[in-house]
């Protein structure tokens, strides 16, 4: 098992809340973001209908935060236009999740939002 409980309720409080906070009430239906578990990473996405067919979603995973237990330190990663994730060298590897959550938030550079 990768995360233990008390992992998984502080990345739904950090990460969680960064996607509620971001997603319209209004604009639910069309655009939404989300964060899935895999392994030692925690993987943010933006969800939309389906062009080709409204009754589907399509998931674009655009952030990644990776943990290595070892260290104790996360890592910050963008999905560029390659569809390859790469470090995202403005933020360090660090030991506060919540620091790279805000990077992720405020997103200087447009990495993440556009």
């Amino acid at each position: 098992m990768a995360f233990n409980e008390l992992d998984l309720k502080r990345i739904d409080y950090l990460v969680g809340g960064l996607c509620r906070r971001r997603t319209l009430p209004a604009l639910a239906g069309q655009l939404r973001l989300g964060f899935e578990i895999a392994g030692q990473s925690v993987i943010l996405f933006e969800e939309r209908p389906d062009w080709r067919d409204l009754a589907k979603r399509k998931r674009s995973p655009f952030a990644k935060l990776r943990f290595v237990r070892t260290t104790g330190l996360w890592t910050l990663y963008w999905r560029r236009a390659d569809l390859k994730w790469h470090a995202y060298r403005p933020a360090s590897p660090t030991s506060d999740l919540a620091a790279l959550v805000a990077v992720v938030d405020e997103d200087p550079y447009g990495a993440f939002f556009g």
